[in-house]
């Protein structure tokens, strides 16, 4: 009898639903909200109020598109944090009230574990998945972290960002230059058409596998300052520079403490995760990486980078046969260390 997953997603503005069956994915569904981009960023009121709307016909969905009945589920496996607690609940109540109707356990998963257990969804039988251990670099809009993966439920945080994350700093700066939200990806795209060497930003010189991106935020700042002041064109004749320059110096930092990660632990394989590494130049980068140092790559599919379910089903899937189940009474949250 197949062991088959249904996974929810809700932390922040995408509702999403998958099935895997056997560690095998079937189907994931997303339904993203476009309400936040008139506001710069995302409104959490508004983003609970979406996922209402949402969460059933994308769990329906995912179920219809899988091939099966929800009387084929095994489990129910959920986003219970980090992340918005709003829309956390939404999916946390969501899964309960399922799972009670149809008699099956509710599994709980870390948002970020699902990021770093990304390279196990499988679409087919033969795909390729890292062995243990790895080191992951885990890049999203709230966390920069080094994390050594032991095995599916033994993971060891050895850096973090002890302020802003790799994405604060993309969109904040993009939203510096009048970009739109989210900037991300519009840095990602103008970066291909500039000179990475045309401005110089501050790099951090933290100890250790920490990582710091509020310097080069305020570096960033300064430079445009007097050009603002002088010229009200300045941003948009040199855009495409100051993104290139942006990307290369997060890049840069990025993998000083990765090459730092690799030397102390000896690993051999190296994967990366969450909604940064979806950037052209860090996936290169990394991949380049990687094979100047004789290192095993694990760079995701796009599809996989951002919030998505089928991340919390394959999560969900390894606590299941473990025997990881979660109480009824438990709570979302809205921050917490891998």
């Amino acid at each position: 009898m197949k062991t088959v997953i249904l996974g929810i997603e809700s932390s922040c503005d995408d509702t999403s639903a998958a099935v895997v069956a056997d560690g095998i994915l079937l189907s994931n569904v997303i339904a993203s909200q476009q309400v936040h981009e008139e506001y710069g960023g995302v409104v959490p009121e508004l983003a609970s109020r979406a996922h209402q709307q949402n969460i059933v016909p994308v769990v329906d969905a995912a179920i219809r598109r899988a091939g099966i009945s929800k009387a084929d589920l095994s489990a129910i496996a959920f986003t219970r944090g980090p992340g918005l607690l709003g829309s956390l609940l939404v999916g946390t109540s969501f899964a309960k009230g399922l799972s009670l109707g149809l008699r099956i356990p509710i599994v709980d998963v870390n948002h970020l574990h699902g990021h770093v257990l990304s390279h196990f969804v499988r679409e087919t039988p033969d795909g390729r998945v890292p062995t243990f251990p790895y080191l992951c670099l885990l890049v999203s809009g709230g966390n920069s972290q080094l994390i050594l993966v032991k095995g599916y439920n033994d993971m060891e945080i050895l850096g973090r960002t002890i302020d802003d994350a790799a994405g604060e700093a993309f969109d904040k700066c993009a939203k510096v230059m009048g970009l739109p939200y989210p900037g991300g990806p519009y840095i990602d795209r103008l970066a291909a058409e500039g000179d990475a060497r045309r401005f110089k930003f501050a790099k951090p010189h933290i100890q250790g596998l920490d990582y710091s991106f509020s310097g080069l935020k305020t570096s960033f700042l300064y430079t445009l300052r007097d050009g603002i002041k002088a010229d009200a064109d300045f941003i948009e004749k040199n855009k495409a520079d100051l993104a290139a320059s942006l990307q290369a110096t997060i890049i840069a930092i990025l993998l000083d403490k990765l090459e730092k990660a690799v030397r102390q632990t000896g690993v051999k394989t190296v994967a990366i995760g969450g909604g940064v590494s979806a950037n052209s130049g860090v996936r290169a980068a990394v991949a380049d990486f990687c094979a100047a140092h004789e290192l095993e790559a694990f760079i995701p599919e796009r599809k996989f980078t951002t919030d998505n379910a089928a991340m919390v089903a394959i999560a969900g899937y390894f606590k299941y046969l473990d025997g990881i189940f979660c109480p009824y009474d438990s709570t979302p949250y809205a921050r917490v260390e891998v």
